[in-house]
């Protein structure tokens, strides 16, 4: 799967899952639970415990299924290591050349993290294919739906503070997609609250859902 095939993926879904935290074994466990649930995009950030063989074995037990990627991706080493490991997209809270650069040349999506209009612009001048308003709590809604007048040519995935609080109005404001983490994830799969999760899950992919038919 290349690039815009990768972001078509992202746009499709309207979610990506961030795990943070976990071990391959509850990290695999979660991604079968969140894709029984309805999740088709899911994250795990590179400062996770062993993430980059999580990634490895998330990607060989759901592959062709779902999209698998690597967040928290602060520079160009760390997103080839990512893309070695199968990551096929790169999800990053700062804005670096060297990131995008290494998504592209092995044809996965680089998707930095921006905060103002500029860095958006600048993120696409460099080659990426969408941007991650980051962290999305401190602007709001509001922000998405106004910076889109000017820049509707990019697409926009808030990630930082977004929940079934708000996921609605992002999606509402033009957001192609939102990143949810912790307001999910929470510790359930340390806890084994399995069935809480997929319910969660769920209702969250269905407020998407919703919110793209304008309810």
């Amino acid at each position: 799967m290349g690039v815009s095939e990768s972001v078509r993926a992202i746009q499709e879904s309207g979610l990506i899952v961030v795990m943070r935290g976990l071990d391959a074994e509850l990290g695999v466990r979660t991604a079968e639970v969140l894709y029984a649930a309805g999740v088709r995009v899911i994250e795990v950030t590179l400062d996770s415990p062993g993430a980059l063989d999580t990634i490895g074995m998330m990607a060989r037990s759901l592959k062709g299924r779902a999209l698998f990627g690597a967040g928290t991706v602060l520079d160009g080493a760390a997103a080839t290591a990512a893309i070695m490991a199968g990551a096929q997209f790169l999800f990053a809270p700062n804005l670096r050349r060297d990131v995008i650069e290494a998504g592209l040349r092995y044809g996965r999506a680089p998707i930095p993290g921006v905060f103002t209009p500029t860095e958006m612009a600048r993120a696409v001048e460099l080659g990426a294919p969408a941007v991650k308003l980051f962290p999305a709590n401190v602007l709001g809604p509001e922000f998405v739906r106004q910076v889109r007048a000017p820049l509707p040519h990019i697409p926009i995935i808030p990630t930082g503070g977004v929940g079934e609080g708000n996921v609605a109005e992002y999606i509402k404001a033009g957001a192609i997609a939102v990143g949810v983490g912790a307001s999910l994830i929470g510790d359930h799969p340390r806890k084994g609250e399995w069935d809480l999760l997929a319910r969660k899950s769920a209702s969250l992919v269905e407020k998407i859902k919703a919110a793209r038919r304008g309810e």
